[in-house]
């Protein structure tokens, strides 16, 4: 496929996972779960871990090498999470927040890796099975990660400031108003409440179809430009050329994309944690 006539097919990147190895699996069962993201998956939290236990094997007092490098990263994310959700939630929130944040990152600079994507079964009809598929760019895991997220965030929040005040946070009246103008302004506070809720409804649609759409994208740009000289028939040795050297800047656009999106998942977690956890000033004062 490297160097045939056909070596640069038009550039298409499937919205939906494939299962691996579906022939085998479809003599006993219906339907395979081991798909080529999740064994992405898989891979990247082996990886993690065995980075995390090897770096921290043998702790020593003045930290060097693996254990510098992994440290300085625990300590920099722990700084600017708290600086967030704040010291009260910390301690709770900071192995998921930064589990998110790895995870992601890995994951999207995984699938610039080469072969990813591109290495795989060829199918009777001709497409390309991959082995290994960027599991980011997968909608399956995007949301995934965002309902474990939420529901981390509702447990965390009624143990912060429990159920009571949970709903009047939501439905109840701001601005310290009190008497008979509060009582007037229930019906308007409870509307705005309905909205509210159906945001925080709607906060893992928004966190998992941004990270899946933008990754989602940076494959297919990359794909399209892998493929443009095919696309515009440019002659073979000539399309050879431009499949290696067109794609080369759009590869350091992604890992600069890669970065920023796990880096905006996790920021916009940390800030819901925050705003439905942090105490009012009258609370606080109370305290």
């Amino acid at each position: 496929m490297l160097f045939g006539p056909h070596a640069f097919p038009v550039a298409i990147v499937p919205i939906e996972a494939e299962p691996i190895f579906a022939k085998a699996i479809q003599e006993w069962t219906t339907q395979s779960w081991l798909t080529n993201s999740i064994l992405v998956s898989l891979l990247l939290v082996v990886a993690i871990v065995f980075w995390a236990q090897r770096s921290t094997r043998r702790m020593q007092l003045i930290p060097v090498g693996l254990q510098n490098f992994f440290e300085f990263i625990v300590s920099s994310l722990y700084d600017f999470f708290e600086g967030i959700v704040g010291k009260h939630m910390i301690a709770k929130s900071f192995s998921l927040l930064a589990a998110l944040f790895l995870y992601i990152l890995a994951a999207n600079w995984f699938g610039l890796l080469p072969g990813v994507g591109s290495i795989g079964w060829k199918e009777p009809n001709g497409v390309l099975l991959p082995l290994l598929r960027p599991t980011t760019a997968d909608m399956n895991t995007t949301i995934g990660l965002a309902i474990v997220f939420m529901i981390f965030w509702f447990i965390w929040t009624l143990q912060e400031i429990g159920a009571a005040s949970f709903l009047k946070h939501i439905f109840g009246v701001k601005g310290g108003v009190k008497g008979a103008l509060a009582y007037s302004l229930m019906p308007i506070f409870f509307f705005v409440g309905l909205i509210e809720v159906i945001s925080i409804l709607i906060r893992p649609v928004s966190l998992s179809l941004r990270l899946f759409g933008n990754v989602f994208a940076g494959e297919n740009l990359i794909n399209t430009m892998i493929s443009m000289g095919h696309t515009l028939h440019f002659p073979l040795w000539l399309a050879k050329i431009t499949s290696v050297v067109l794609p080369i800047p759009f590869y350091f656009l992604e890992l600069l994309i890669g970065a920023l999106q796990a880096f905006v998942f996790s920021l916009l977690c940390a800030v819901y944690l925050n705003l439905s956890t942090s105490h009012d000033e009258e609370e606080a004062e109370n305290h």
